[in-house]
């Protein structure tokens, strides 16, 4: 099955749920590599990244920029001459705005299974389709790896679930999706060993709203580490 277009919302709110998606499995799992989702909100001057990859080829990249918003994605499944064959049908139907991306390695655009866009002015989706009519029905992992950004929190649990032998509570997640307070309750909620300080880290660097000040370190505790290194090897020169 194929996502429809007209079921994708603003780009501003795919934005603040891959926010939130990114911030999930940032506390939930701390090893960065064995993460499904990050967001880069530096990814070039007044450009944000989203990413989802499951370590096995799948992947989808939501990339945000003045020019609008483009959500590419490609599956291993679908069979590398239609993946190449729709890579090309990008190249010559994506509007003028999104052609320095065409040729971008982060988003690996040589291989496409589906791929949608929103020029700033535009009121709507379009979404791109095969030049063969024979492959515009077939299977391209749309609607399958998007709809985390569409469905309720549950669809999260789900994956945390199966993926990371967990159980975070709903109302912690959706309290993220809608962008809500980081306090060290809810950081405790969705993973017990991470304290408040290393979540506001991992928030800030995904461009989390909102966020607190990272707890600071005692005076006392710092002068302490610093007797403790010139005891132990002197003062450097």
């Amino acid at each position: 099955m194929q996502l429809d277009p007209q079921s994708l919302p603003h780009p501003r709110l795919l934005a603040q749920r891959a926010m939130a998606l990114a911030l999930l499995d940032a506390i939930i799992c701390p090893e960065v590599d064995y993460r499904y989702f990050s967001y880069d909100p530096g990814f070039a001057a007044g450009e944000h990244l989203a990413a989802m990859g499951n370590g096995e080829g799948d992947h989808w990249y939501l990339h945000l920029s003045g020019a609008g918003a483009i959500i590419k994605g490609h599956v291993q499944e679908l069979p590398h001459a239609q993946a190449r064959a729709m890579a090309l049908q990008a190249q010559a139907t994506l509007p003028d705005a999104f052609a320095p991306l065409l040729h971008h390695a982060s988003l690996q655009m040589d291989k496409v299974s589906f791929c949608y866009w929103r020029g700033a002015s535009d009121a709507a989706w379009s979404r791109l389709t095969a030049s063969d009519g024979r492959l515009q029905h077939r299977y391209d992992g749309s609607e399958d790896y998007l709809s985390i950004l569409l469905a309720p929190a549950s669809c999260y649990y789900e994956y945390a679930v199966d993926y990371f032998e967990c159980e975070p509570p709903l109302a912690s997640i959706e309290q993220l999706y809608a962008h809500g307070p980081l306090t060290a309750a809810l950081v405790k909620s969705l993973n017990p060993h991470m304290c408040l300080g290393d979540a506001i880290e991992a928030a800030a660097l995904i461009g989390y709203p909102g966020l607190p000040q990272r707890p600071a370190v005692p005076a006392a505790h710092l002068a302490g580490v610093r007797t403790t290194h010139e005891h132990a090897g002197g003062a450097s020169a």
